[in-house]
């Protein structure tokens, strides 16, 4: 299934993150778990914020994902399914 994880990190700990080097490594540790379809990094109302598109096979997978960024960063970690185009298109024409 296609899914949005979507995290925030609060600001003290991700200057300290930037500081010594580990946003990288989180964030590169991350990509290759998923290895995404997209990924987007923002400012969240003035946290650090990322959104990455991805298919996760089983939802037994949520801890594997989330625990990157709840031990590494202390980041606010939100799972979303989601559709594309085409997904809506076919949802739509079997209504």
């Amino acid at each position: 299934m296609r899914m949005m994880l979507r995290w925030t990190v609060p600001v003290e700990k991700g200057n300290a993150m930037v500081d010594d080097g580990s946003m990288g490594t989180m964030i590169e540790t991350l990509m290759g778990k998923l290895e995404p379809e997209a990924a987007y990094f923002l400012a969240e109302r003035g946290k650090r914020a990322g959104m990455v598109f991805f298919d996760m096979k089983e939802p037994s997978d949520i801890p594997r994902i989330a625990e990157v960024l709840f031990r590494g960063s202390d980041a606010s970690v939100e799972f979303v399914p989601v559709m594309n185009a085409d997904d809506l298109k076919k949802a739509l024409g079997s209504l």
